[in-house]
């Protein structure tokens, strides 16, 4: 391995131990590295243009901001309210409220902190009051947010779709199936929690109700109706489909449901710009710095170290998962998947991964990450909503993180769980 790739290596793990931000820690390695490799110093604003200069990142303003309008517009609550009359009479039935509704802000916001603030914000004092321990329902909240990056559109998807050059449709298609299979896992603890604790039912919604829930919140259920039967109806593409989204939501908000007003909007623009520009400056460094390791042949080399320690595929996807999980633990999604991209593309050409596959598997390995602590996003948002502290929404996690360790070994071994749907759709 070459000094600058050590250098580079070693770097990443010293700033980040010291706490440097993923941007910054990126930006100066990038920097370091043209210089030690004697490149001229314009490929660095070079690099940092072409990072930016990709249309289908277009996506990722359209759909935070989709996703925010959705939640001030009342949609979200709306669908919360919705899965509520639904499933309430079943044992466990508020939990299985609160997945359904996660499923479906999912299929808006393509966010896992969104989803978790969205839902978490309604559902987490609701469980509380009939009968749910808080640290149960900040759990359950916390775990469904992985399903806004599994259940298209997936703003994670997107990216990787990009860094991997694969359709960014066939990779929405590849995490309905995963999404599904979280969501009835998620309802099978709900109701096994609610069955020991002996948690009463609710009393069964009547027709006027259930009428009255889904008049209130047609709307809300025709979001997701927009927004992906635009892509797959081939009216947009992902790109346009964001903007559309917000615009629906900004109509639905403003003159339907009326919980938007113009003075609102200001804030809400620059909490929707904020979140972008967080995402998009992590992207554009981390730009940079995959093409400098990728100079330096790093993905190559470490993708022969890997397969030098066996050669059996099923004990390098068993590895490849692990490394994955760990990572989620302790990076940010974006910036792990552009710094990877080059390795996990490399490794899963080498044991014959179908690129669709691979796909699905990094990003739902990273959404784990969302749920996990040090760096969970989901699990720091379900703790500010809740206002328990961190270990305490951690130590009701386990049950959640069970059934999302053995979806993502479903995944890694079964690949018509990813497969399936892309190849039916065509």
């Amino acid at each position: 391995m070459s000094e600058v790739a050590m250098v580079l290596i070693g770097g990443l793990f010293v700033l980040l131990l010291l706490g440097v931000p993923i941007a910054f820690t990126l930006g100066i390695l990038t920097a370091v590295g043209i210089w030690m490799a004697d490149f001229n110093p314009m490929i660095l604003a070079q690099r940092l243009v072409a990072g930016s200069n990709i249309s289908s990142l277009l996506a990722i303003p359209g759909f935070i901001l989709a996703g925010d309008l959705m939640s001030a517009g009342g949609l979200s609550r709306r669908l919360v309210r919705i899965a509520s009359v639904c499933f309430g009479h079943l044992t466990g039935g508020l939990s299985m409220a609160t997945v359904a509704a996660g499923t479906f802000f999912g299929a808006i916001s393509g966010s896992a902190p969104a989803t978790t603030a969205a839902v978490g914000s309604v559902m987490i004092d609701e469980m509380e009051k009939r009968g749910y321990s808080r640290g149960y329902a900040a759990g359950l909240a916390t775990s469904i947010g992985p399903l806004g990056q599994m259940i298209p559109p997936s703003i994670p998807m997107i990216i990787w779709g990009v860094l991997a050059e694969q359709s960014i449709s066939k990779l929405f298609l590849a995490g309905v199936v995963p999404g599904l299979i979280a969501a009835a896992g998620f309802c099978v603890v709900g109701y096994l929690y609610a069955r020991r604790l002996g948690i009463p039912k609710e009393a069964r919604a009547s027709f006027g109700q259930l009428g009255a829930a889904f008049r209130d919140g047609l709307w809300a259920l025709l979001a997701p109706v927009v927004i992906l039967g635009g892509i797959y109806g081939g009216i947009f593409s992902p790109t346009e489909a964001a903007f559309v989204g917000a615009l629906y939501s900004l109509i639905i908000g403003l003159f339907v449901y009326k919980d938007l007003n113009w003075r609102t909007l200001g804030p809400l623009f620059i909490q929707s710009m904020r979140t972008t520009t967080v995402i998009m400056f992590i992207i554009v460094v981390a730009y940079g710095f995959a093409w400098i390791i990728a100079s330096e042949q790093i993905p190559t080399q470490i993708s022969s170290a890997l397969l030098s320690i066996t050669d059996n595929p099923f004990l390098i996807l068993l590895l490849l998962n692990i490394m994955l999980l760990v990572l989620g633990a302790f990076m940010d999604t974006v910036s792990a998947m552009v710094i990877l991209s080059g390795v996990l593309t490399a490794v899963g050409a080498q044991v014959g991964l179908d690129p669709i596959q691979l796909g699905a598997m990094v990003v739902i390995n990273f959404a784990v990450g969302m749920v996990t602590p040090p760096l969970g996003y989901s699990l720091f948002v379900a703790s500010s909503i809740s206002g328990l502290s961190i270990e305490t929404v951690s130590r009701h996690l386990w049950p959640f993180l069970l059934v999302l360790i053995a979806l993502v070994g479903l995944i890694a071994y079964v690949p018509a769980i990813t497969l399936w749907l892309p190849g039916l759709v065509g």
